[in-house]
């Protein structure tokens, strides 16, 4: 899957895309402990190049986008893209589909029954915004070094978070992590913290908009209610 991904990088002109983001951090002088990438898939394409591969992307983006991690870190490494880059954890990559399949299943309505929603998989969700919370900060990503001075973990970039759609912020940033060599209690590296911004929407379903069309000879009740949206 990670030669068909670079195939598809090469085609769709995703890999240059790339390898200018990348200049940008070879070129600044701050130093990160994230490198984030977003990189726009279509699924269809995807799909005719390697069945396989668009099968995992639409269901299974998360374990998805680890292969195009990989394959970003193979990249960097054997171009010299970025020469402060470590580790295949400090790169964060985001797939973003130009669309989806035009099917029922890829559709989220929750004003229908059952609501069958329990994999992390990609949706689409049309709805009205009633309400929108102000711009925030959230953690998109931290450095963490072991307190044990001894230990080869104290430096360098093994312990890196990265926030994961879905996630709360404690997942991300905490203070009982531990070290995996000597148990050691973990400590953030503050000037190494990377911050990205949220804001919460409130939405209705569309089919709201029969409530409005006035009387309905429509017998049947119905209840309306919002849901929270999380933009990152």
């Amino acid at each position: 899957m990670r030669e068909v991904a670079l195939v598809y990088l090469d085609r769709s002109g995703g890999l240059q895309k790339f390898v200018h983001d990348c200049k940008k951090y070879n070129d600044s002088k701050q130093s990160y402990a994230v490198y984030r990438f977003i990189i726009s898939i279509n699924p269809s394409d995807i799909a005719e190049l390697d069945a396989a591969l668009g099968n995992y992307i639409l269901h299974n983006p998360l374990q998805a986008a680890q292969i195009f991690q990989s394959v970003c870190f193979i990249a960097i490494k054997t171009l010299s893209l970025i020469e402060q880059l470590q580790t295949e954890a400090q790169i964060s990559i985001l797939l973003k589909p130009t669309h989806l399949p035009p099917l029922p299943s890829y559709v989220l309505s929750l004003s229908a029954y059952p609501f069958n929603y329990t994999s992390q998989r990609f949706y689409m969700s049309e709805g009205i915004v009633i309400t929108m919370g102000i711009v925030t900060k959230y953690t998109q990503g931290a450095r963490f070094l072991c307190t044990e001075e001894t230990c080869p973990f104290s430096e360098g970039f093994r312990y890196i978070r990265v926030h994961c759609p879905g996630a709360t912020e404690s997942a991300t940033v905490r203070t009982d992590f531990v070290c995996s060599l000597c148990s050691s209690p973990l400590q953030e590296d503050m000037k190494f913290r990377v911050l990205g911004d949220k804001q919460i929407v409130e939405m209705i379903d569309v089919k709201v908009l029969n409530a409005l069309k006035g009387y309905s000879s429509d017998k049947s009740h119905f209840r309306i209610q919002a849901f929270t949206v999380f933009l990152r």
